[in-house]
């Protein structure tokens, strides 16, 4: 099969409904000749439903990235489903949470806050560490971030998460880039999905984009996100790491 990933085995977390940017990224991914893998957390029949509807039905794999259990036993199961000694090519983490308390700067607890740090951003440097084993030259590992250079309404802790995140990031790309593995990020504008929904006044946060994105911005769309996250698994950035490319219509970079 021809295409930007033709003989790519890539795993992607995060799938939970076709309205994700994950599952955006998976299909993409597919079509551009991939061999998909999905993790799932928590409810995962309901994964394993969506995981059928990608152009060709992608296993799935138990995944919680706060269980030191889960990550010590995930390189195993990922070699259950591409063969032992093939490496995997790319890894797309796209796993945010935090509890409500969260998203009130002033209230929030630090329960709270080191819950959405821990698997927001710690994550994203764990799950890469369980995988490494299988990976070689050449491998890509893309997260999703929400812009973390300004304070936005209503995301409060979470802001400071996705901060973290792409520090850990450059970190991250700092210390495997010896090793000829890249990792970079999407800053992605917002999507309506399952996700959205557990953010407090998240439509006050997404009006922005309806009036400052000089390309224009469909919240319903995530296909351009996950076109995003395919480019850079593809062999087409080779040497850029510890990047963030942004996919938000522009925001990033309208004044007030």
């Amino acid at each position: 099969m021809s295409g930007i990933l033709a003989g790519k085995r890539i795993l992607v977390t995060g799938v939970l409904t076709e309205s994700s940017i994950a599952f955006q990224a998976a299909k993409v991914a597919q079509n551009e000749g991939a061999e998909v893998i999905l993790t799932g957390f928590g409810r995962l029949s309901l994964v394993e439903r969506i995981a059928k509807r990608l152009p060709k039905p992608a296993p799935v794999i138990e995944l919680d990235v706060s269980n030191q259990e889960h990550l010590d036993g995930l390189a195993d199961k990922v070699r259950e489903h591409i063969g032992d000694d093939v490496p995997l090519d790319g890894v797309v983490h796209s796993i945010a949470f935090g509890p409500q308390g969260a998203f009130n700067f002033l209230e929030g607890t630090w329960e709270d806050v080191s819950t959405a740090v821990q698997v927001s951003a710690y994550s994203y440097k764990s799950l890469s560490m369980a995988l490494l084993p299988l990976m070689r030259e050449g491998a890509s590992i893309v997260g999703l971030t929400f812009d973390a250079q300004i304070a936005w309404p209503k995301y409060d802790w979470m802001g400071v998460a996705k901060a973290a995140l792409e520090s850990t990031n450059r970190y991250l790309a700092r210390d495997l880039g010896p090793k000829g593995i890249r990792c970079n990020l999407v800053s992605a504008g917002p999507i309506k999905s399952m996700a959205a929904k557990s953010i407090p006044g998240f439509e006050e946060l997404a009006d922005v984009w309806n009036h400052r994105a000089p390309i224009g911005w469909d919240l319903s769309d995530p296909e351009p996100a996950g076109r995003g996250v395919v480019g850079l698994l593809s062999d087409f950035f080779p040497r850029t790491t510890g990047e963030i490319v942004h996919v938000d219509g522009g925001v990033h970079m309208m004044g007030a």
